[in-house]
């Protein structure tokens, strides 16, 4: 009974994740059965009935600001970086067209041939049908990160949730990895990720989720059932709201 009661509280939600993720235990690109992995996780929620969009970095093949870092001009390394992400939303829609569900990749950036362009109205109606509605090349602008992209798309998509998908189980005092005594949260409000740079999201995506009181719900990526359980309301998680808890 619990899913049932959790798809009520989660009717539409919006995954994000890292490019990186896509990667699996690689240096760089595509990992073809990390991609698979994933579908199969969208999917387990998507058979709850839950609508599902999705916001997918591109820091597995390229990284605007670090291309800007090497002397590339920033406006130019961030197109880049947005062309990357539409890669892996292509290679992601693959991955679940090959599961039967029926998706579609959506760019800010007009490129007609291999996806559809932004119309708000348009992408609320594939949602309605239960397509999984994959949101590709960031805002369209340069110097606004693929967190910021998603906090904008589950906002003006009235999603109920971000999924931030990671390495790790929550949101963490320190890293988990380099500190093994570090403690994670339950719960944590938006003013706090800000004030003690804890690694959530970048500032405006925070500032953003924050104005329009949309919660973000950190968990791992790399536990199986992890995305589906979170809906039944099990497993580890920490939540980002204006509630403290």
């Amino acid at each position: 009974m619990g899913n049932t009661d959790a798809t009520r509280v989660y009717d539409r939600v919006l995954l994000k994740i890292s490019g990186e993720a896509l990667m699996g235990d690689q240096g760089y690109g595509l990992h073809p059965p990390t991609v698979s992995r994933i579908a199969n996780e969208v999917k387990s929620v998507h058979d709850l009935g839950v609508e599902i969009c999705m916001v997918i970095g591109g820091g597995n093949i390229f990284r605007g600001l670090q291309g800007s870092a090497q002397g590339m001009e920033r406006t130019t390394a961030d197109y880049m970086g947005m062309l990357a992400t539409v890669m892996n939303a292509l290679a992601m829609q693959s991955a679940l067209e090959a599961l039967d569900i029926h998706t579609r990749v959506i760019s800010a950036i007009t490129m007609n041939e291999v996806a559809e362009p932004y119309i708000r109205r348009r992408a609320v109606r594939h949602l309605e049908k239960g397509r999984v509605c994959i949101f590709a090349a960031g805002t369209g602008n340069p110097y606004f990160t693929t967190d910021t992209a998603a906090t904008l798309r589950a906002n003006e998509m009235a999603c109920q949730a971000i999924f931030k998908g990671t390495k790790v189980d929550g949101v963490y005092d320190s890293d988990p990895v380099e500190n093994p005594d570090a403690a994670r949260y339950d719960r944590v409000t938006y003013d706090e990720v800000l004030q003690k740079h804890l690694n959530v999201m970048d500032a405006s995506a925070i500032a953003l989720a924050r104005d329009n009181r949309l919660p973000i719900i950190v968990f791992s990526l790399d536990e199986p059932g992890g995305f589906r359980g979170i809906l039944a309301g099990e497993g580890t998680f920490t939540i980002v709201s204006d509630d403290p808890g």
